[in-house]
């Protein structure tokens, strides 16, 4: 059998000791914490027999339990101190009237003969009607002795055939502009004596209003048309419509 020898790093016999001292401060610590605890001191309720009432209740009896409702204590509202002075002077009730004497004006009296009526000036020149609304319209060439609604039907037609022979259609294409439908706007007026003015146009270009101008420079002279049997001046609009391919 080997001979076993101690280790002097595992002899225990050396801290003996300081486990001493450690169980020690240990048994202190636990020592003082046991004194320095305090226990919850606990209140008993005692019955006291000679201060309790006792009330007997037959068995048919009803019990009625009633709530106390608490009442709220109602806020005092301080009223407004009111200032009286100690001493009001009554004020002075002589009053002093001013009579102004004006001269007696003897009244103006007005003679109602003497007076002239001025009449409202009339109004100045032909009114002016639009054509849906005219009467009787004016007259296109070529569309004499037709009944109103003929001449009107009459008048565009003769001014769709107009603007087709004489409207130059191929200056769309030569303005260069895209392919597509356009329109052009147009209104202008037949005044009391036949003649077309205050024309008004818009267009997509400007030679298109130009060229369109021109065309309804180049309508003939109407036979003005009568609102009451009146000559009046008359709103005609003229939409042109062509395409570009």
């Amino acid at each position: 059998m080997k001979n076993l020898k101690k280790l002097p790093t595992k002899q225990l016999e050396k801290f003996s000791n300081i486990f001493t001292q450690l169980g020690l401060v240990l048994v202190l610590f636990v020592v003082y914490v046991t004194l320095e605890h305090q226990t919850e001191q606990k209140t008993i309720a005692v019955y006291d027999s000679e201060n309790t009432t006792t009330i007997y209740i037959e068995p048919d009896t009803e019990v009625l339990f009633k709530k106390e409702v608490k009442v709220k204590p109602v806020a005092q509202v301080h009223q407004p101190k009111v200032f009286i002075p100690d001493e009001i002077k009554k004020g002075d009730d002589d009053i002093i009237e001013t009579v102004i004497d004006e001269p007696a004006v003897d009244p103006v009296e007005i003679n109602l003969d003497a007076f002239v009526e001025i009449k409202e000036p009339e109004k100045i020149g032909p009114e002016t009607v639009p054509f849906i609304n005219i009467e009787d319209a004016p007259v296109f060439k070529g569309c004499e002795g037709l009944s109103k609604e003929e001449n009107k039907v009459c008048f565009d037609k003769k001014m769709k055939q107009f603007v087709q022979q004489n409207f130059d259609a191929g200056l769309a294409s030569e303005l260069g502009l895209n392919a597509g439908r356009y329109k052009i706007q147009t209104q202008f007026l037949i005044d009391a004596k036949g003649n077309v003015v205050d024309i008004k146009i818009r267009a997509p270009h400007k030679q298109l209003e130009k060229e369109t101008n021109r065309l309804i420079k180049k309508l003939p002279k109407f036979t003005p048309g009568m609102q009451r049997k009146k000559p009046v001046r008359v709103r005609y609009t003229l939409p042109i419509s062509f395409s570009v391919e």
